[in-house]
């Protein structure tokens, strides 16, 4: 088992517009877990890590696009835990940018691939490092049952109980991880998520397919404004208004529209008087230096 000391505690927060609403929302802070493995990148590698380490691999194989936190994260464990790290780049040959930058520096091999043949990861798995018996296969984000039985400790780790828990959805892996470990820790809790993609409710399939005896989670598919990494003025506002008000980052393209459904979900008196409301914040903070541009920032100050 691979030692790693984390602080993730359960915040309670307010934005002035809650003032006046009869509800309590936490934030389960995994940003802070790590600075680069962080949130449920984090939760995600974890067993997979272990995994690798029990097989006797040395080389963790993933995946992801240009400004994947869960590549940089991979790459950052690789060199936490000695593992060489390769990552197939979903991405023009060439393309550099800070996060990039970053993976090299912990070592990481990048292959450029386009997106026709990157949705065969399985086969340029298998055709670049098939021989290579020291190679491990990771999915794109983690995705996976040892990705979604990193995430059930999001559960097992709290130290409150809630009527509803809400976390972004990429893949699908960690609402099912906190489904899964709601489920079998006998909780009432309702689990939401917040599908970041347009076309969102393909993630109940996906959480069928980890845990197909788990009840469905309510998704809440109205706020990927335009899909993935997409913006809207108003969610921009948003962030801005947030990250001023609270202290906490976040981005536009996962917590950002997360923390933004259910600051609208409030305002539409969606909860129960007295609701206890737990948001999993999941990290992946540097994906914020490729959206600065989109806020109205001066960076020369």
């Amino acid at each position: 088992m691979i030692s790693f000391n984390f602080y993730s505690p359960e915040q309670k927060i307010s934005l002035p517009d809650w003032q006046n609403k009869s509800i309590h929302v936490s934030v389960k802070r995994d940003d802070m877990i790590h600075p680069f493995i962080s949130g449920n990148k984090w939760r995600k590698l974890k067993f997979n890590v272990e995994e690798a380490l029990a097989q006797n691999k040395k080389h963790l194989v993933t995946f992801g696009g240009a400004w994947s936190n869960h590549i940089l994260a991979t790459a950052c464990a690789g060199a936490t835990f000695g593992f060489k790290t390769t990552a197939f780049l979903r991405s023009e040959e060439g393309i550099n940018n800070p996060l990039i930058a970053m993976c090299r520096l912990f070592g990481m091999n990048l292959i450029y691939i386009n997106r026709v043949d990157y949705k065969d990861k399985r086969f340029l798995f298998n055709t670049h490092f098939g021989r290579d018996s020291q190679a491990y296969f990771i999915d794109e984000g983690g995705h996976g049952a040892l990705g979604s039985k990193g995430c059930e400790e999001i559960i097992t780790s709290l130290n409150e109980t809630y009527d509803h828990i809400f976390c972004a959805c990429g893949t699908g892996t960690t609402v099912a991880g906190v489904q899964q470990a709601v489920s079998e820790s006998g909780l009432k809790t309702e689990v939401h998520g917040i599908p970041v993609l347009k076309g969102g409710g393909f993630i109940q399939d996906e959480i069928q397919k980890i845990h197909p005896n788990n009840k469905p989670v309510t998704l809440h598919t109205e706020y990927h404004f335009g899909g993935y990494a997409k913006t809207k003025p108003e969610l921009l506002q948003f962030v801005e208004k947030f990250v001023s008000n609270t202290g906490i980052m976040i981005e536009p393209t996962y917590t950002g529209k997360l923390f933004f459904a259910i600051n609208d979900l409030i305002a539409k008196n969606y909860f129960k008087q007295d609701a206890r409301i737990l948001i999993i914040h999941t990290g992946g903070l540097t994906g914020f230096l490729g959206m600065y541009e989109r806020f109205n920032l001066d960076l020369d100050q």
